[in-house]
This record gives C-alpha cells, structure tokens and sequence, in this order.
C-alpha cells in the first residue's frame, strides 16, 4: 500500500489530527492501493500513527476488493468516516459507517510505532522542516511493504522509502531550478 502524506494547516474550527482518504487499486494494475493523509496543525510521529492506525484497522473490517474510505481522526473520538465499494453481483454502490474507537487506534499505532517507527519519524520531520520551497505543498510518500504484517503485529521493517526522505528537499529544489552549478564554489 502506498502512502502520500500531506501537511496542512489545521482548521480553526475544528480539532480534527487527521483525515485519511483511499484510492483503490486500478483494475489494470498500474500501482498499489494508495492512502491520502493529511496531518493537520504540526506533522509529528504520533498523529501520523494514528492515522495509518485508522487505515490498517479500516482495512482489517472489509473484506471488498476496490473499497474507498474516507475517514476523520479525532483526538477524543478515534476514526469516524464511511467506506463504499461496488458489489460484484449487482454492481449497485455498498457504503458502510465506520467508528473506530480511540483506544484501538492507539494500540495499533503503538505497534506501527514500534514496527517502523524510525520512518514515521523522518516522515513527520521532512513535513515539518522550515525550509520548503515558498509556494510547495508539503507532502512525501512512502510504501507499506505488506499491511499483513503490520495488521498482525509482526515484526520487521514494514515501511520501504519510496520517495527518497533522505534526499526529497535535493529533489524539489532541482526540480524548482533552485540549483545550480558555478565554476570555483
């Protein structure tokens, strides 16, 4: 599964930490599922937890192919969204609430935290350094190597660096031209 977390500034009006939206797999195979989150106020290793908590444990109560899922994590609440999918008979459009509560978030979380927790760290960090590019949207990606793993508690690496967060700043100024070579520097 991947990845692609967003940082943003957090509503005013509301405490949301979180909300996480999901893309199914395309019936041609191009790529994997993909998870949307947007962290909201500061990026830090513990709400991106709970928000890939509220993923793997939404993931854990379906059993449908091509399932979208929009879920909202709240600090006081847990993940409070809906998911819908196509039924393979009828092809009429299936949608399910889902409330998970926040203490199952959080044990989940803690085992991600346990699991893969040096990546999450890094993850949150590029999200919160100062010195993005004015008029960038900060957002990195990543992959699960196998929800399985993380679902059952496993142990192991189970995050892979997709997208380079060790070089993804290097990356986003040469792609904004912000480099460039001089004779004698």
């Amino acid at each position: 599964m991947d990845v692609l977390v967003r940082l943003e500034a957090r509503p005013s009006d509301s405490p949301v930490v979180a909300h996480v939206n999901s893309i199914p797999v395309l019936p041609f195979g191009t790529r994997s599922r993909r998870e949307v989150v947007t962290l909201y106020g500061v990026a830090d290793a513990q709400s991106l937890a709970l928000a890939l908590a509220a993923t793997v444990e939404s993931e854990r109560l379906e059993a449908h192919t091509g399932v979208v899922r929009h879920l909202g994590v709240w600090p006081d609440r847990g993940a409070v969204g809906d998911s819908a999918w196509r039924d393979g008979t009828t092809g009429r459009l299936v949608t399910q609430d889902l409330d998970i509560p926040l203490l199952t978030l959080e044990a989940r979380a803690s085992e991600l935290l346990g699991a893969c927790g040096s990546t999450l760290r890094r993850v949150a960090a590029g999200l919160a350094m100062p010195d993005w590019p004015e008029g960038t949207e900060r957002a990195l990606s990543f992959s699960f190597a196998s929800t399985n793993v993380v679902a059952s508690g496993g142990a192991g690496q189970s995050l892979e660096d997709d997208a380079g967060v060790e070089s993804w700043l290097d990356s986003i100024r040469q792609a904004d031209a912000f480099t460039f070579e001089v004779e004698g520097d």
